[in-house]
């Protein structure tokens, strides 16, 4: 048997969506990007989402919205997109160890790695999980920091009922392929500042602010340099109907894992937790391996099953950080930990009862 590791969720909706902004003759930003962002600030409960062509892209431009220059603290357990946009726009990053069990910033480690030169944070929602919103929300207005949500991998989760993406300066979220919703390439900008909500509309538009003169003419004037990281008509499309969809397919992710933690009995295996206040919509389902995990990954894959590895080695190793941000591994044992031990199994909505089994029982075995 062949299993995927993840597989994006499209209907004829989605499909028919396509074909009309195609045929609107609206190829790039268009009328859809107007009621995808409107849908999905409503979704958050937020007052503006900006729709652009990645998250890498709003991670930069958060960055960059935020005027920050100094350190920025970030967990090394992510996708570099993280780290590189920080570095990217011009501020340096700060790497900090992880909680293992949510595998998610520990505030703790946030603290103790501030400084007079630290400006902001980014935290990342791994997996699915939230952040100990509570105690970095305090931490960050302690310390008067920003704070930019990386929650790519957590579109739809929660902390206290409130949803990742609406508690910082500015949330940035993803909708490649992998995520709990696509537009193929994607991604959205939120915010409750109309102030930052208006700058990073001029940023990822070529640095344009438009206006109209007295005669109700168009007028165009770059009021700074900008980028062109619009998101096209055709994929805010999709979009529109993917959100529709995000808390039935968010149910399904969540009923799989519950099926993984209650079938999975192999004593070495260390399964995923919601921690106290999250929600876990499980973008990805992580188990971990004290012992043995590279052996497992032999074992998957000869089976047919698509696993992987996330983050080994983590961002502060890779070539180009371990060159020019030197972080100790000592200074992230959870970190190192993490990397070394972790498997992602397969997760999406789309999955079988029998494909599950098939796992669990290689797994188990």
């Amino acid at each position: 048997m062949e299993i995927k590791l993840c597989q994006p969720s499209i209907t004829q909706a989605e499909t028919d969506a396509a074909v009309a902004a195609l045929n609107s003759g609206w190829l790039t930003e268009g009328p859809k990007n107007e009621e995808f962002q409107k849908n999905f600030a409503d979704y958050l409960g937020i007052k503006h989402a900006i729709t652009v062509n990645s998250c890498a892209s709003a991670l930069f431009v958060a960055v960059k919205a935020l005027n920050i220059t100094g350190e920025v603290i970030v967990p090394s357990f992510t996708f570099p997109a993280t780290a590189n946009a920080v570095v990217t726009a011009g501020a340096t990053p700060i790497f900090a160890d992880i909680n293992l069990e949510t595998l998610n910033l520990d505030a703790t480690a946030i603290e103790n790695k501030i400084t007079t030169k630290t400006q902001a944070v980014i935290i990342v929602h791994t997996a699915g999980q939230a952040c100990e919103m509570d105690k970095i929300m305090a931490l960050v207005k302690k310390h008067n920091l920003f704070l930019i949500e990386d929650s790519a991998q957590t579109i739809g989760g929660t902390f206290n009922g409130q949803k990742t993406g609406s508690f910082g300066d500015i949330g940035c979220f993803s909708f490649f392929p992998t995520k709990n919703m696509t537009t193929g390439e994607g991604g959205m900008l939120t915010t409750n500042s109309d102030e930052l909500a208006k700058k990073m509309k001029i940023l990822i538009a070529h640095g344009v602010e438009r206006s109209t003169d007295a005669n109700g003419n168009l007028v165009r004037a770059v009021v700074e340099p900008g980028y062109n990281f619009r998101m096209s008509n055709v994929l805010a499309a999709v979009g529109v109907e993917q959100l529709k969809r995000l808390d039935e397919m968010n149910a399904r992710r969540i009923a799989w894992a519950n099926y993984f933690n209650e079938k999975i009995t192999n004593p070495q295996i260390i399964k995923p937790v919601a921690a106290a206040g999250a929600s876990h919509v499980f973008q990805m389902y992580i188990i971990r391996m004290e012992n043995g995990r590279d052996e497992m990954m032999k074992k998957l894959k000869a089976a047919g099953v698509g696993a992987t590895i996330y983050c080994n080695p983590p961002v502060h190793q890779q070539p180009y950080y371990q060159k020019k941000y030197f972080t100790a591994d000592d200074q992230l044992p959870n970190t190192i930990k993490a990397a070394k031990e972790n498997i992602i199994l397969p997760m999406y909505p789309a999955m079988t009862s029998i494909e599950i089994d098939y796992i669990i029982n290689i797994i188990n075995s």
